[in-house]
């Protein structure tokens, strides 16, 4: 009996079972037949998809089919791109489709996606392998049917604009289950013989279904592992296969592929003007040159003449006297300076100028000292009579002369208190204009 942790709900189950299927499909596209479709007010589409032995259910979005183009009807096989899931509400599984497209034409552009997405990542498609078509073309190889519009429309256009252009063709179907291989025949034959400068591959317009050949991988391959240079002219402009992918240069219709290769006659005669003239003005410019490289020469030859050398050395000689006597001039005005500047320091150290310039120096501090003297006494004058009077402020006679008397012991000591005597002691005292010396009889305290 399973434990509880083991028992899972139907909505545990559903979605157990849905991520199993979307994991392990993942993305397909599978072909059916539609019906049972339904369109309601939400906008989702809502159908089955069967075959003669089989049906799945199947729901397009309304984010997804707006693109689709048209609206699905009953009985139309359909091409869908879709993945796997589980309706968890019904437990029922289904496809949601999020592209839809027409079978037939539809399953074609799958393999043509298919193949191009292959080629491309081996490289076929790569700038680097792209050969360079060659300029001067006198040989065209055409490879397509030799009863088709698109040989007549390049033979008629090469005819018209370059005549001098020769051309082979090598004829193949371009249409139909055996186009494809002969068409890869033809491009190899071409290579194997190895007498055209350059290969138009190509067809006029059709559909999807014309122009298979050129999107089949055996022609691909084909032109890829050509040695000669190939241009793609298959359908309209608007139409682009495999091949137009491989070639080393695409033209959008086949009468484009002679236009490009073949130069007009009138464009060639102005080419040949043009080089006629070119030529006639290298042939002016070289003449020239050779007239100024004459000339040049022939003043290479007077300078070597020996009266022009001559000459020369005089002007040099001059030029030198000249420079000698500048030189020269320099010089002496040089050790003139240089004279100027010792008299100058002669002067400055001679004794008299010394003498005289210490006797001004001794002057000048005598001044001062005479100044700092008198102002000296100035300040200290002012600063006695202000000690002065500060002093006759707290001066004993002052006290004296306010009738105050001052008494001293034979010590001269000032008597501030009565301890400081006893009897039989002789005392002075001071008085403004008198000093009385006394003994001291007896103390009496107050």
């Amino acid at each position: 009996m399973l434990g509880n942790s083991s028992v899972l709900s139907v909505k545990d189950l559903n979605q157990m079972v849905k991520d199993l299927l979307s994991d392990a499909i993942g993305q397909i596209w599978l072909v059916g037949e539609i019906s049972n479709f339904s369109k309601p007010a939400s906008g989702h589409w809502y159908f089955t998809l069967k075959d003669d032995k089989a049906q799945v259910r199947c729901a397009m979005f309304r984010n997804s089919n707006f693109k689709t183009g048209f609206i699905p009807k009953d009985g139309q096989q359909v091409l869908v791109s879709a993945s796997v899931t589980l309706y968890e509400a019904r437990g029922e599984y289904q496809l949601v489709i999020d592209k839809l497209q027409l079978a037939g034409a539809g399953l074609l552009q799958q393999k043509f996606e298919q193949l191009k997405q292959k080629l491309q990542e081996e490289g076929l498609f790569a700038s680097i392998h792209k050969k360079a078509i060659p300029k001067n073309i006198s040989t065209i190889g055409i490879v397509t049917s030799s009863t088709g519009a698109a040989l007549h429309d390049i033979c008629q256009i090469l005819k018209r604009r370059d005549p001098s252009l020769h051309i082979i063709i090598y004829p193949t179907l371009v249409q139909g289950d055996e186009a494809a291989a002969k068409i890869a025949k033809m491009i190899r034959l071409a290579n194997m013989r190895n007498e055209c400068d350059v290969l138009i591959v190509g067809r006029g317009g059709g559909s999807l279904e014309d122009l298979w050949p050129f999107n089949e991988e055996i022609v691909a391959r084909a032109i890829f592992e050509s040695q000669l240079p190939i241009i793609s002219a298959v359908g309209h402009e608007v139409d682009f296969t495999i091949a137009d992918f491989v070639a080393d240069l695409r033209a959008a219709t086949p009468s484009a592929a002679a236009e490009l290769l073949s130069r007009d006659v009138q464009d060639q005669l102005k080419d040949l003007k043009s080089l006629e003239q070119q030529i006639s003005m290298a042939i002016d410019n070289f003449i020239l040159k050779k007239n100024e490289q004459l000339q040049k020469l022939r003043h290479q030859l007077q300078a070597q003449h020996p009266q022009v050398k001559l000459a020369k050395q005089q002007i040099d000689l001059l030029a030198k006297n000249r420079s000698l006597n500048t030189a020269m001039e320099q010089i002496i005005l040089s050790y003139t300076n240089k004279l100027y500047q010792l008299e100058n320091r002669i002067n400055l150290l001679s004794p008299s100028n010394k003498i005289q310039y210490y006797r001004q120096i001794v002057v000048q501090k005598q001044q001062r000292l005479q100044a700092l003297a008198h102002q000296y006494l100035t300040q200290a004058k002012h600063q006695i009579a202000i000690q002065a009077s500060q002093l006759n402020t707290v001066s004993p006679l002052a006290t004296l002369e306010r009738g105050y008397s001052i008494t001293t012991d034979s010590q001269n000591q000032v008597i501030r208190s009565a301890k400081q005597l006893k009897t039989g002691d002789i005392i002075a005292t001071k008085m403004p204009k008198a000093i009385i010396t006394s003994t001291v009889t007896a103390i009496k305290e107050n």
